[in-house]
């Protein structure tokens, strides 16, 4: 049923359990899947966001490589299950755009990611990605908490 399935990951405990989630409908499916790790651009670049090429200073190579720490853990992970693994990070300060877009590019049939479970004035103030993806995309999504 599924051929593809992109993992957006941001590090977290709930999103590794989404990573693991997904890697096991992988694993059910014959699918692969593709790793996705989104950073928000530094604040004085943000309006550039769209046309953003950052130089490869202290702060750019720190993010990068959280970036990087974070998609290890998930390609270990697909690894450890013997599926396929690619993975990406992207700059963009509008995360759920990133993945609407990787899922469109990868050609994915699925995505499964954590949400925070934000609730009240959190969820009004920081927003969901999840909620922002459900309404973006026509790839079925599944939200795990």
């Amino acid at each position: 049923m599924f051929k593809h399935i992109l993992l957006p990951t941001d590090g977290s405990e709930l999103s590794l359990r989404a990573v693991d989630m997904g890697i096991g409908i992988a694993v059910r499916h014959g699918a692969s899947v593709f790793a996705l790790h989104v950073i928000k651009p530094p604040p004085g670049v943000q309006h550039l966001s769209d046309m953003l090429v950052l130089p490869e200073d202290e702060r750019t190579l720190k993010i990068t490589r959280k970036a990087t720490s974070y998609l290890d853990e998930v390609r270990q992970r697909a690894e450890a299950a013997r599926v396929e693994c690619h993975s990406a990070y992207e700059f963009d300060l509008r995360p759920y755009m990133a993945i609407v877009a990787a899922a469109r590019k990868q050609q994915c049939d699925l995505i499964v990611m954590g949400s925070h479970g934000r609730t009240g004035l959190d969820r009004l103030r920081l927003g969901s990605q999840a909620s922002k993806l459900l309404v973006s995309t026509d790839v079925p999504v599944l939200i795990c908490r």
